[in-house]
């Protein structure tokens, strides 16, 4: 919860300059779709993780605390 709390207010305290919405990444948007209800607060934390470890050029553990494993 804290943290679509966190992201939401990242996104909306942004102030909107020239092509933003031509720049809004799939977190931003997943987001939006969390602020106005069209998605509930599990799939916008599935998906989000989801995007995280597609996205991410290190992929994050599967889960908090999950100890990190060193590839030879």
């Amino acid at each position: 919860m804290i943290v679509a709390i966190v992201a939401l207010i990242r996104v909306f305290s942004r102030r909107p300059g020239p092509g933003d919405r031509d720049r809004s990444t799939p977190e931003h948007l997943l987001a939006e779709r969390f602020a106005r209800g069209e998605i509930d607060e599990q799939t916008y934390r599935r998906d989000l993780e989801t995007l995280r470890r597609l996205h991410s050029p290190h992929p994050a553990p599967d889960f908090v605390g999950a100890q990190r494993t060193v590839r030879a």
